[in-house]
């Protein structure tokens, strides 16, 4: 009977740590989609906000400053300007690519945290129980060993 029920624990084990998945992943999935559509918003003001120093606020070319720099190129921006934005552009870009990579690393180290850790804390602790069981269990005695000789053999009907 005791071989039936061999590994019951880490059955068990298996079955919660499978199901502990899905919460997890749920809060991953809606940190990933919010942040990165506030980074995706972020990033889309900084490339289509223009910065103006006061001389180029006084020449009449900066009103066809406008959207990304291939629209303001394309309505005839002033290449001093476009050269101007086109750094601070590359700079929302990178921070973007910094954004990215920051949030994926988080997510790594919540998962980590908690998925992995109470995964093997608790894989960890059923087999230090297992193994005190085992090694608390009594060895069987002679008059247990004549009991099951003893006992009538059951057969199972169809």
């Amino acid at each position: 009977m005791v071989w039936r029920y061999k590994n019951r624990w880490f059955r068990r084990w298996l079955v919660l740590i499978i199901f502990w998945a899905v919460p997890v992943m749920i809060v991953a999935a809606n940190e990933i989609r919010e942040q990165l559509a506030y980074d995706a918003q972020d990033l889309a003001h900084s490339l289509s906000s223009w910065t103006f120093t006061d001389a180029q606020r006084a020449s009449p070319a900066i009103s066809r400053c406008y959207g990304s720099l291939d629209e303001a190129r394309a309505a005839g921006c002033p290449p001093d300007v476009l050269a101007a934005n086109a750094a601070k552009n590359q700079d929302a870009m990178a921070e973007y690519s910094t954004r990215r990579s920051v949030l994926f690393g988080y997510l790594w180290h919540a998962f980590v945290g908690y998925w992995v850790v109470p995964a093997v804390t608790l894989f960890l602790l059923g087999a230090v129980i297992g193994v005190i069981r085992r090694s608390l269990r009594r060895p069987p005695t002679k008059n247990d060993k004549a009991k099951q000789a003893n006992e009538p053999t059951r057969i199972a009907k169809p």
